[in-house]
C-alpha cells in the first residue's frame, strides 16, 4: 500500500487533517520555520550578490531528523504550509533542508481545514512557486538589512536594547506625526443652538437644529454673534417650510479581511491585535466539537480579500432564506472591493459551514474564541444579507431670515442590521414627530438651547485606528500588522493606555533619528512603493536579488553619515514617589529581562532594587491603602495591598471600589458586572459602562 507524507506548519493542524485523509496518511508538523538567517550576524553575503546564508534554526534539529525519517518511508511528499507567501517560503526551505530533489514532492494549499478543502488540495497538488518564494525573501532580507545596520546605532547614539525595522519604524513614526498635530492643535470656538418647540396637538416637544439662512449654512463663532441672533428671533414665529419624505438604503458590510477583523475586535471586544490572530488561528487550525471532533471552524486568517466561494456563497443564502426569509438574502452577486495588493487570491475571512452557528458552538469554545466566533460569523451572514431600508423624512422650518432644520430615520426593512450593527454605525436621528408634520403644522416656541463647543485635536491612535492607517497606506502586509504594534509597545517606543498609543521619550528619541538619519526608510510613500516592488517580485515581474540591490548601497552611506554626525541622545529613567530604603533617595523604574522593577539611582554606591508594583486605582478595602497588581511563582496576576504582608488583603479579580449594598463586603470586576466578592451573598449589578453588545 502506497504511503504519502503531508507536512503542515503547525502541530495543532495534525489531528484535524489527519482524520480527513485516512490511514494513508502521515500527517507531521516542522512547527513553523526550520532555516532562518543567523542571529548572530548580517548572514547576508554583500561581497557575492547579497547571497542569504540560512542555517537550521536552534532546537529544529530533531525535527529535521523525524522529518527525514518520514521522508525515506514515503512515496509521495506533500508540503501543506500555510496558504500565503511565508508558508510558500517555508516549504521551500523544507524542500532544501530534507534535500527533497529525488522524491516526489508537490506543494498543496487549503484556505480552510474541512474535508471538501483539503481533499480538492490533493487534486490540485502543484510545484512550490518560487516568485512567492523569492519574494518573502526579499522582505526577509530586507528587513535583516534595516534591523541589523541600524539597531546597532541606536545601541550607540540611545541605548542598548532598541531596534529599528523597515515596517515597524513607519508605524512609529505615523503615531509621531500624529503626536505633533495633537501638540499644535488651537482650538476653536464654535455654538449649536436647538429650537424647542410645541406642535398643535402633541404632548412631546420637537428639537429642531439651526441651520443659517434659507440660502446658507451657518456657523455661529462667539457668544456675542449668538446673542444677535436670540435677539433676532425673540419674538419669531415659526412655520413649516418645508418636509421631504425619501428612502435610503445602507449597504450590507464587506466580510472581514485580517485588517478589518482586527480593527473590529479591537473596538468592539477590547482584543488587542496580538490576540485576536492568536484566537483566530485556533479557530482556523481546529478545536474540539462536540459531536464532530477537531474542526477547523473558520477560514484563513490572513487575508486582505473580500473574495468568498461560490460554495459558501450558495450555501449563505439557503441558510439565509431558511432562517430569516428570502426577503433578506442579497440579491444577485456580492460586489468586493479587492484591491489590487490581494495576498494570494485567498477569501476573506469567514466560518468554514454557516449552520454551525455560534449558539451551536458555544459549548465548545472558550469565552474569547466565542466571542471572536460569533463576531466573525455574523458579519459573513449579514455581507451576504439585503441593504438595510430606512424611511427618512427632512423638514425645514423657518424663523424670520433664518431657517431650522430636523432629520428623522425610520427602519421599514431590518436586513443585515437582524444579524449584525457595526461598532461606530451612527446613531439614527429619530425625531418621531418629524414623520407627522406638514405645511399646515402650528408650531410655537418653547424655549432655545445654544451651546458652546471647540473643535477637538485628532484623537490618539489606538491598535484599531493605527491597523486601519497602515492598510490604507499600503505599508505592511496583514501579518505585520499584529508583531509590528507589539514590538514599539515591547520596546517602550510607545505606552498604551485606554486603548490609546502614546509616543513616549524613548519613541522621541528613536523616531527622532530615524526622521534625520534615515528619511527614506520612514517614509510612508516609499515604505508603501518598496511593498508595490515585492508584489511585483511575486508577480515574477521583478527579479528580487534588484531590490537588495538598489537598496542597500543608499542606506549604507546613511549609516556612516548617522555614526559619524548623529549625537548622542541621553534618556533620563522614569522617577517614582518609592524611597529607597537605604539612601532617601527616590527610587526610578528600570527594565530588566522580566520586565520592569525599582532600582536605586545611586548604583554603584547603592545596590538596592525592589519589583515594581502597578497601582490598580483603587483603594484596599480592609486598610485603606494603594491595591497593586502582584503575580505569583508561576506568574497568574492578582492584587494585592502594597502593605503586603502587613495587610492580608488578596484577590483574583480586580476590586470595584465599591462595597456591596446587600452585605458591606467589596465589589469585584467579573466581565461586565460587579459582583460581590462574598460568594455567600450572590450580589450582582452591572458596571457603568456595560460593553457594546454584538
Amino acid at each position: 500500500m502506497a504511503r504519502y507524507l503531508v507536512i503542515l506548519e503547525s502541530p495543532a493542524k495534525i489531528k484535524t487533517v489527519k482524520k480527513i485523509l485516512g490511514s494513508n496518511y502521515v500527517v507531521v508538523a516542522s512547527n513553523g520555520h526550520v532555516r532562518d538567517l543567523p542571529k548572530s550576524s548580517l548572514g547576508i553575503d554583500v561581497e557575492h550578490d547579497f547571497e542569504p546564508k540560512y542555517i537550521t534554526i536552534r532546537g529544529k534539529g530533531d525535527v529535521l531528523a523525524n522529518l527525514r525519517k518520514e521522508v525515506k518511508k514515503a512515496d509521495k511528499i506533500y508540503l501543506a504550509t500555510d496558504p500565503d507567501r511565508e508558508g510558500e517560503a517555508i516549504a521551500w526551505h523544507l524542500y532544501m533542508a530534507l534535500k527533497l530533489e529525488d522524491k516526489k514532492v508537490y506543494r498543496i494549499s487549503f484556505n480552510e481545514i474541512t474535508k471538501n478543502a483539503v481533499k480538492a488540495s490533493l487534486k490540485e497538488a502543484r510545484e512550490i512557486n518560487m516568485n512567492l518564494v523569492d519574494a518573502q525573501q526579499a522582505r526577509r532580507i530586507l528587513d535583516r538589512i534595516v534591523g541589523y545596520r541600524i539597531s546597532p546605532l541606536l545601541w550607540t547614539k540611545v541605548k542598548r536594547g532598541l531596534s529599528a525595522g523597515r515596517v515597524q519604524s513607519v508605524a512609529l513614526r505615523i503615531i509621531a506625526d500624529r503626536e505633533e498635530e495633537i501638540s499644535a492643535f488651537i482650538p476653536e470656538e464654535y455654538w449649536t443652538l436647538d429650537a424647542k418647540l410645541k406642535v398643535q396637538g402633541e404632548r412631546k416637544p420637537l428639537i429642531a437644529k439651526f441651520y443659517g439662512t434659507e440660502k446658507q449654512k451657518m456657523t455661529i463663532h462667539s457668544k456675542e454673534e449668538m446673542d444677535r441672533i436670540l435677539g433676532e428671533l425673540e419674538d419669531a414665529s415659526f412655520a413649516v417650510e418645508d418636509v421631504k419624505k425619501g428612502e435610503r438604503l445602507k449597504k450590507a458590510p464587506l466580510p472581514f479581511t485580517t485588517s478589518t477583523l482586527q480593527q473590529e475586535a479591537s473596538k468592539v471586544l477590547g482584543f488587542a491585535t496580538q490576540k485576536t490572530m492568536r484566537i483566530a488561528q485556533q479557530l482556523y487550525e481546529g478545536v474540539d466539537v462536540k459531536g464532530s471532533g477537531t474542526v477547523g471552524i473558520i477560514t484563513y486568517l490572513r487575508t486582505d480579500s473580500t473574495r468568498i466561494s461560490a460554495e459558501a456563497e450558495t450555501n449563505a443564502k439557503a441558510y439565509i432564506e431558511e432562517t430569516y426569509g428570502k426577503e433578506y438574502a442579497a440579491k444577485g452577486g456580492k460586489v468586493t472591493e479587492d484591491h489590487k495588493k490581494i495576498q494570494d487570491a485567498h477569501e476573506a475571512i469567514r466560518p468554514t459551514d454557516i449552520k454551525r452557528t455560534p449558539a451551536v458552538l458555544k459549548d465548545s469554545l472558550t469565552r474569547d474564541q466565542f466571542r471572536l466566533y460569533q463576531l466573525i460569523w455574523k458579519r459573513f451572514t449579514a455581507s451576504r444579507m439585503a441593504p438595510a431600508k430606512y424611511e427618512t423624512t427632512s423638514v425645514k422650518i423657518g424663523a424670520k431670515q433664518y431657517c431650522f432644520t430636523v432629520a428623522a430615520s425610520k427602519v421599514v426593512f431590518e436586513g443585515f442590521r437582524a444579524v449584525y450593527m457595526e461598532s461606530d454605525e451612527e446613531q439614527e436621528e429619530n425625531n418621531v414627530l418629524a414623520g407627522s408634520l406638514d405645511r399646515d403644522s402650528v408650531l410655537k416656541k418653547d424655549s432655545f438651547e445654544p451651546k458652546q463647543h471647540f473643535t477637538q485635536p485628532p484623537a490618539h491612535y489606538t491598535e484599531a485606528s493605527l491597523v486601519k492607517i497602515l492598510e490604507e497606506l499600503g505599508i505592511g502586509r496583514p501579518s505585520t500588522y499584529a508583531p509590528t504594534i507589539s514590538t514599539i509597545i515591547a520596546r517602550r517606543y510607545v505606552a498604551k493606555e485606554n486603548k490609546n498609543l502614546y509616543l513616549t521619550e524613548i519613541g522621541e528619541a528613536v523616531n527622532n533619528i530615524m526622521k534625520e538619519s534615515f528619511p527614506s526608510i520612514v517614509d510612508v510613500t516609499f515604505t508603501a512603493n518598496m511593498e508595490g516592488l515585492l508584489d511585483m517580485v511575486a508577480e515574477g515581474k521583478v527579479e528580487w536579488k534588484t531590490i537588495i540591490r538598489n537598496f542597500y548601497p543608499d542606506l549604507e552611506e546613511a549609516v556612516k553619515i548617522a555614526e559619524e554626525k548623529q549625537a548622542k541622545v541621553e534618556i533620563s529613567d522614569e522617577v517614582t514617589d518609592v524611597v529607597c530604603e537605604e539612601c532617601g533617595r527616590n527610587m526610578v523604574i528600570k527594565y530588566g529581562p522580566h520586565g520592569r522593577f525599582l532600582a536605586c539611582p545611586g548604583f554603584p554606591e547603592c545596590r538596592n532594587t525592589k519589583p515594581y508594583l502597578e497601582k490598580a486605582g483603587v483603594a484596599c478595602p480592609l486598610c485603606g491603602k494603594e491595591v497593586v497588581i502582584r503575580k505569583t511563582k508561576k506568574g497568574r496576576k492578582y492584587y494585592g495591598c502594597e502593605d503586603s504582608p502587613a495587610c492580608e488583603f488578596m484577590s483574583w479579580q480586580k476590586p470595584a471600589g465599591k462595597k456591596c449594598p446587600e452585605c458591606g463586603s467589596y465589589m469585584v470586576e467579573k466581565g461586565n458586572k460587579l459582583v460581590c466578592a462574598n460568594e455567600a451573598c450572590g450580589h450582582k449589578e452591572p458596571t457603568e459602562n456595560l460593553a457594546k453588545k454584538l
